[in-house]
């Protein structure tokens, strides 16, 4: 099975735990599959609230009704993918920038559905660099905290996120203790988030792989 296959069997598992109501729909290729699957049974939800702007529009290009989260309250499901999990379910998420508004969306959620394939997999979180976003007027100090932490901090290019932020990819992490470093790296000044999910993990991994898709469970 090619990988969008894998991502696109993870996202028809994932329907299964969608109930009536309002959800919460993640950002990334992941994601996408599942809000295209979600359209097939849009009747059964009263609509969803979007973690970015691009799952917003793709959302609402299926007729799916996209809800601000202030008004919708507490959600029952959120549904997102990850860049990396481990068997405890903690993650690394912002690859594709929308890790503030993610973490939002996943702590105002009953119940954190992660849906991956195996590649995501992994003993220890830190090979994927590490997303944090940061006010732009605290780029250098964060940095330099980040090194402290001994990681090598790159700004993205050309990408600014949501909130008018920026990111820097932090590399050559080894996150040992999850909890602890997310939340160290948020009580830096400046740091808005960071993409460790491990205050918060996911409640449910749906995991594909080319003998069908595993669930586990926090």
């Amino acid at each position: 099975m090619t990988q969008d296959e894998l991502k696109q069997a993870v996202a028809r598992a994932a329907v299964e735990y969608v109930p009536t109501g309002i959800i919460g729909v993640g950002t990334g290729s992941t994601a996408n599959f599942f809000i295209d699957e979600l359209a097939k049974v849009k009747h059964r939800i009263d609509g969803a609230v979007a973690s970015s702007e691009a799952t917003a529009q793709r959302l609402k290009g299926h007729g799916i009704p996209v809800l601000d989260l202030n008004a919708a309250g507490e959600l029952e499901v959120y549904v997102d993918g990850a860049d990396e999990i481990t068997e405890h379910l903690h993650m690394i998420k912002g690859g594709g920038g929308a890790l503030t508004r993610e973490k939002i969306v996943a702590a105002c959620s009953k119940k954190f559905v992660c849906i991956a394939d195996a590649s995501k997999l992994v003993g220890v979180l830190g090979k994927f660099p590490l997303p944090v976003e940061v006010i732009p007027m605290a780029r250098s100090y964060v940095a330099r905290e980040m090194v402290r932490l001994g990681g090598h901090p790159v700004v993205r290019q050309g990408y600014v996120t949501d909130n008018g932020n920026i990111i820097l990819d932090v590399h050559g992490l080894t996150i040992l203790n999850p909890v602890e470093l997310e939340t160290r790296i948020n009580q830096i000044t400046g740091v808005v988030t960071n993409g460790i999910f491990a205050v918060r993990p996911a409640d449910v991994l749906l995991l594909g792989s080319p003998e069908g898709v595993r669930t586990l469970a926090g």
